[in-house]
């Protein structure tokens, strides 16, 4: 398992995004050297948990539990074949591309390590938006992207350091519930049945997340 590129974005002025000010950071491109890892601060406030790279829109992106997204090469490259056209890493808006790893398939709070330093805790898959369609440029792609599920994966940083592309990527922790992003994700997007599933994944899981299951449990138990 290994991290092919360290993807990094800059503001840029686009028409597709709701963000107030129409600048967004998801168009990222790998990084020449090594970048540097931490914690970035609470969601609303904290932007990304890389150094270098942008979180334009707080209200929905970064902080701590979102501090670092992280796409497979492998589910990339079968969006290259269903969608007829080649895909760099770091166009689906990834702090991480990685090789040989089941990035949707990690169960929240599966630890990764990489390279000598830095360890990262998987916290929930990511949610499509309108400005992740409009910079792929794909009619319908939000309900595509769901449809297949193929998420990747957000991580908040347990042990802060550097990391560059090349680096191994080593699973160090495995819990056993079971609880993967992807079965997060299909949770709360378009099956909620599975919302009590998640409780199982504990203080693990994404604070949202957690909310959303407990209120789904109050409603139905009334």
């Amino acid at each position: 398992m290994q991290l092919l590129s360290v993807n990094l974005g800059r503001p840029q002025p686009v028409p597709y995004t709701d963000q107030p000010d129409g600048v967004t950071g998801i168009d990222k491109r790998p990084a020449d050297g090594p970048v540097r890892v931490a914690a970035p601060g609470p969601k609303g406030t904290g932007a990304s948990g890389l150094a270098g790279d942008t979180v334009c829109d707080l209200r929905h992106h970064g902080g701590v539990d979102q501090a670092v997204y992280a796409f497979a090469r492998e589910d990339l490259d079968e969006w290259e074949r269903e969608l007829g056209r080649s895909l760099a890493n770091g166009c689906f808006g990834e702090n991480l591309t990685t090789a040989g790893l089941d990035v949707s398939g990690a169960l929240i709070g599966e630890r990764w390590r990489i390279g000598s330093e830095v360890v990262l805790e998987v916290t929930s898959g990511r949610i499509p938006c309108r400005t992740f369609q409009g910079h792929l440029g794909e009619r319908g792609w939000v309900k595509r992207f769901t449809r297949k599920g193929a998420t990747g994966a957000y991580l908040r940083v347990i042990e802060p350091g550097g990391i560059r592309a090349g680096d191994p990527v080593e699973i160090v922790h495995r819990p056993g519930h079971g609880v993967t992003a992807a079965i997060q994700f299909r949770a709360v997007t378009t099956e909620r049945e599975l919302l009590p599933r998640l409780l199982d994944a504990g203080d693990a899981l994404h604070p949202e997340s957690l909310a959303a299951a407990r209120k789904y449990i109050a409603a139905q138990a009334r």
